[in-house]
């Protein structure tokens, strides 16, 4: 059984707020045919990955239902969701995307090295939907069915203090978490996870009321360490990377001169044609392959690259 809370992880693990304290009101964050070697993800913002051969069966296809397509002048960005763990954060997303609550709205925030702020109007940078705000969907409460791997220890938030926790993967998504094995000490034999603010991590913008997000996402261009666990990661970039980095650098209404970047669109993959629908694959990170590849980016001292700068291989089918 899995179980979602609106509580932070900060709360539930004893981070300090500091973090949060530090971010602004109105939701803006403050600080040819199919290929057959593997290319280093475009979201990582570490090593590039070893050109690796996978089987066929360790491939999977993204799900229609959860993938977003975010149309901008530097072309499309393909996001997969990750309802498992932002079930009310996917879902708003979804239903502002079918609603074409976006088009034509602006990157109003976007900070080099950062992060890319989106959702705001060229009129109200604080511009936001009607909806209730979303409770905080900064962690969940698991068992073994929602397995993450436990593959190196890592600071849980380094803006917050030195707690640390186990750091591996889940379903291709960079994920933190407290060892499984502390499941048989608690309560209701469950733990805490999360997802990371790795580059290509796409969140929800809020105040610095937890229970504030509405609209507004950003999508990291790199360091976002500070964030995580405090801010609702929903969704991750697949493909497109490239066109988050070239968005404009600025911030509305505080930057002389700056002229944002337009968000063309966004829609649900699954209301599109198939023929206008990018077919993305990413390896199976509980597959034997990935393990193997894992152990292929093992240094001399058998230690593995950060988990956010290991490249979760992904492809784009012609």
């Amino acid at each position: 059984m899995i179980k979602h809370f609106s509580l932070s992880l900060a709360l539930a693990i004893g981070l300090s707020t500091a973090a949060c304290a530090r971010e602004a009101d109105s939701g803006e964050i403050n600080d040819a045919g199919i290929a057959t070697l593997v290319q280093a993800e475009a979201t990582q913002g570490g090593s590039a990955a070893q050109a690796y051969d996978f089987p066929e069966t360790a491939w999977r296809d993204l799900d229609p239902e959860n993938t977003l397509y975010i149309e901008t002048p530097h072309g499309r960005i393909v996001v997969e969701l990750a309802p498992e763990f932002a079930p009310a954060h996917v879902e708003r997303i979804k239903t502002l995307a079918r609603a074409q609550f976006y088009d034509f709205l602006v990157w109003h925030r976007v900070l080099d090295g950062f992060m890319a702020q989106g959702g705001g109007a060229r009129g109200n940078p604080n511009h936001r939907t009607d909806l209730p705000s979303l409770n905080a969907e900064f962690t969940v409460r698991r068992g073994a069915e929602l397995p993450v791997s436990e593959l190196q220890d890592r600071v849980i938030n380094r803006g917050s203090g030195s707690a640390s926790a186990k750091a591996g993967f889940w379903n291709g998504f960079p994920a933190g978490t407290q060892t499984l094995a502390a499941a048989a000490l608690t309560g209701d034999g469950m733990i805490n996870s999360w997802l990371l603010h790795c580059t290509g991590a796409a969140a929800m913008a809020r105040t610095n009321d937890p229970n504030s997000a509405g609209s507004q996402f950003y999508i990291t261009r790199g360091d976002a360490e500070h964030l995580n666990a405090i801010y609702t990661v929903w969704g991750r970039v697949r493909a497109g990377q490239d066109a988050v980095n070239a968005l404009r650098v600025g911030t509305l209404g505080q930057d002389p001169g700056f002229v944002p970047d337009t968000i063309d669109s966004m829609r649900i993959a699954a209301d599109l044609p198939e023929a206008e629908r990018t077919p993305v694959q990413v390896i199976d990170t509980q597959s034997a392959a990935f393990t193997a590849y894992l152990d292929s980016l093992r240094n001399a001292a058998g230690a593995l690259p950060d988990v956010c700068e290991i490249s979760v291989p992904t492809r784009i089918l012609e």
